[in-house]
C-alpha cells in the first residue's frame, strides 16, 4: 500500500502531502479550482505556506477520475461545506473495499451527519472503508515536520490501523482508535469554543476567561458525546482536549483568530475574509444548535452570552442589545415575556405544556385570592 489521492489544495492537504511524499509515498493532489493547481505546479509552493517549499514528484490534477483511479487511499481535505459534492464526483470512481480517509471536520447541518457519513452516503458501497484522521494538528507545524500526534478512527481496527502505519514518520506519531463519531463530533464542535475563546480575547479578556472557556468547553463536548453514545475517553484524548487545547490557544488557529477579530468588532463575514481561509466554527454553529436540541444537551453558559451581547462592538451586537431590551421591556410592564413563534413549534420541548400548567397554576391562586378576598381580608402592595 503506497499511493494517495489528495482531494483538495488547501494548507492541511498540502502540509499531508509534504509529509506523505517525504515518506515515499505516491501522491496526487487534486483540486476543483485549475488555477490553483497550475500555480502549485508552477511554484511547488502553497500561498499560505510561503516558506515551505514542496517535494518534486507529487502530482497535480483538476481532473477527479485520474487522480483517484487505482489508488490505494482516498483523502478528503475540502472543507466540510465541499465534501458532499466532492463525494458525489468521486463516486462513478469508487472500487470495492476502498479505503476513503476524511481529514475535515465539521458537520452537515441539514442532516447532522458527520463527515465520513455524508461521504457514505453519497458513495453508497457497503465494502468501502472509512477513517477519520484527526487531532492536535496544524498545517503550518506539520509542513516543517515539527513533532506531531494524530488518531486514525475506524470502527474496523485493522483498517485504523493501515492507516496509521501509511501516515507515521518520524515526527507523525498516529494512534488508533474505534470510536469514530465521537472524534468526528470532537474535530467538529471544538472549533466553535475557539472561536469563543478568541472572541474573549478580542474583547481583552484575559487567560482565566480562556481557561474557563477551554474546561467548561470540554464538559459541553463531553455531555453532547454521551448522549450521542460515543466513548467518555475520546472527550479526554488527543482528539477532545488534545485539539481543544491546540486549537483554543495557538495564533495558527483560523477559529481562535476570526473569534478575536469578532470580538474587536468586526462582524463574522468580515473576520472570516480577513482570515483568509474558510473557518470550519462559524460553519458548525447551526449543526451544534441542532443537536443540542436534538439530543436535550445544554452546552452554553446563559450568562456568558448576555454578557458578551452586551460588550461586543459590531452590528450584530447592537442587534443582540436591541433584542435583549425589548424583552426586558415586555417583561416590566406585562410581568411576562413570551417567544410566540417557539411556542407554535413547541420550542424543542413541552414548553406549551409548562406554560399551561403555570397559567392553571395562576388561575388557581387567583381564586383563593378572590375566596380570602369575599372574607373581607385587605391586600395592600
Amino acid at each position: 500500500m503506497n499511493s494517495i489521492a489528495i482531494l483538495g489544495a488547501g494548507t492541511w492537504g498540502i502540509a499531508l502531502a509534504k509529509m506523505l511524499k517525504n515518506t515515499n509515498k505516491e501522491v496526487t493532489v487534486w483540486s476543483a479550482l485549475p488555477d490553483e493547481i497550475e500555480k502549485l505546479k508552477k511554484t511547488s509552493c502553497h500561498p499560505k505556506l510561503p516558506n515551505v517549499s514542496l517535494p518534486l514528484g507529487i502530482e497535480y490534477t483538476a481532473d477527479i477520475k485520474s487522480a483517484i483511479e487505482n489508488k490505494d487511499i482516498i483523502m478528503f481535505a475540502v472543507p466540510s461545506v465541499f465534501v458532499r459534492q466532492t463525494a458525489k464526483k468521486c463516486k462513478p470512481y469508487i472500487k470495492d473495499n476502498q479505503i476513503i480517509v476524511d481529514v475535515a471536520k465539521g458537520i452537515e447541518s441539514d442532516t447532522l451527519m458527520t463527515l465520513t457519513e455524508v461521504i457514505n452516503d453519497e458513495i453508497k458501497n457497503p465494502t468501502v472503508k472509512y477513517v477519520a484522521l484527526s487531532g492536535p494538528t496544524h498545517a503550518e507545524e506539520v509542513s516543517i515536520d515539527m513533532p506531531t500526534t494524530i488518531v486514525s478512527a475506524c470502527k474496523d481496527i485493522e483498517i485504523a490501523k493501515i492507516v496509521q502505519s501509511f501516515f507515521s514518520s518520524s515526527f507523525m506519531r498516529v494512534y488508533t482508535n474505534t470510536d469514530i463519531k465521537g472524534i468526528e463530533i470532537c474535530g467538529a464542535m471544538k472549533n466553535i469554543i475557539a472561536l469563543a475563546t478568541g472572541i474573549s480575547r478580542g474583547l481583552g479578556y484575559g487567560d482565566n476567561a480562556t481557561a474557563a472557556l477551554i474546561t467548561r468547553g470540554l464538559a459541553e463536548l463531553s455531555r453532547l458525546g454521551n448522549a450521542m453514545g460515543c466513548s467518555p475517553d475520546t472527550f479526554s484524548g488527543l482528539t477532545g482536549m488534545g485539539d481543544l487545547i491546540v486549537t483554543c490557544t495557538s495564533l495558527h488557529s483560523r477559529n481562535n483568530n476570526a473569534g478575536f477579530l469578532i470580538g474587536q468588532g468586526l462582524s463574522p463575514d468580515e473576520a472570516v475574509k480577513k482570515v483568509g481561509m474558510v473557518v470550519e466554527g462559524i460553519n458548525a454553529l447551526p449543526a451544534a444548535i441542532k443537536l443540542g436540541k436534538k439530543y436535550n444537551v445544554d452546552y452554553y453558559n446563559l450568562d456568558v452570552i448576555i454578557s458578551v451581547g452586551y460588550r461586543v462592538k459590531s452590528h450584530r451586537g447592537t442587534q443582540f442589545r436591541i433584542w435583549a431590551m425589548g424583552i426586558i421591556k415586555e417583561y416590566m410592564k406585562k410581568g411576562f415575556a413570551l417567544d410566540d413563534d417557539r411556542l407554535k413549534r413547541l420550542g424543542g420541548g413541552n414548553y406549551f405544556a409548562e406554560l399551561l400548567a403555570r397559567i392553571r397554576d395562576i388561575r388557581s391562586a387567583e381564586k383563593s385570592i378572590l375566596e380570602i378576598g369575599s372574607g373581607n381580608l385587605c391586600y395592600q402592595y
